[in-house]
């Protein structure tokens, strides 16, 4: 069963934000909290899919594996996010890999109990219509930069997504894994952080980072 703290955080997700108190309890009631160590794989390509998650703390990878073990890093989840809920609605099983990328917690959710909840009040439907819709903006965005983008730019735009607002920030992830969001190697995503640091647009200590040219970096990510 989900704690009161970890309730207050799925009442924050878009896809249960119009459940009533009857609804939100049979969540909590459903719901379990995993803790997970560095690496820990929550779930693989392929098996059958019976349940999503909501991230507590901490990153998750969602990715895929070529056949020769190299990895494309689909997206990186962080707290608040919801993963795994494709299944819910094809039946099929898993499209990606969901794997911690530090010392992390997820909120598992039975897709059963959503079900329950959708087949006795079909007009919350609407919430998982507009998920879909996010679901497919952001793979076209992606598709529209794999396009459109070089690798430069591409590694301008994860970097300005993992800083936020911040003009201080460090990469939680591994080179491997940043050059599987990127898309590219890690050899031509190191050579495009480290013509930011020539330019001046970003400096390094060790693994944090600067930004000192935002402008820059923005409109290179276009």
């Amino acid at each position: 069963m989900a704690t009161v703290t970890d309730m207050d955080l799925l009442l924050g997700v878009e896809l249960f934000d119009q459940f009533d108190e009857d609804d939100h309890r049979q969540l909590a009631d459903a719901a379990e909290t995993l803790v997970l160590a560095r690496s820990d794989v929550v779930f693989v390509e392929g098996v059958e899919a019976d349940a999503c998650y909501v991230v507590i703390s901490g990153r998750v990878a969602i990715s895929n594996k070529s056949f020769d073990g190299r990895e494309s890093m689909i997206a990186m989840m962080e707290r608040g996010d919801l993963f795994g809920e494709m299944g819910l609605f094809d039946g099929l099983g898993r499209s990606a890999e969901a794997r911690s990328l530090e010392p992390s917690a997820v909120i598992r959710i039975p897709y059963d109990v959503l079900r329950s909840i959708w087949e006795n009040k079909p007009e919350l439907l609407w919430s998982v219509v507009r998920l879909l819709s996010q679901r497919i903006r952001s793979t076209d965005e992606a598709l529209a930069d794999s396009f459109f983008l070089d690798v430069t730019g591409r590694t301008a735009k994860h970097l300005l997504e993992l800083a936020g607002d911040r003009d201080e920030f460090e990469i939680p992830i591994t080179q491997e894994e940043l050059a599987g969001l990127v898309g590219a190697s890690r050899e031509r995503v190191n050579k495009a952080i480290a013509s930011f640091l020539k330019l001046g647009w970003i400096e390094q200590n060790d693994r944090s980072y600067r930004i000192l040219k935002r402008r820059e970096l923005e409109i290179r990510s276009r």
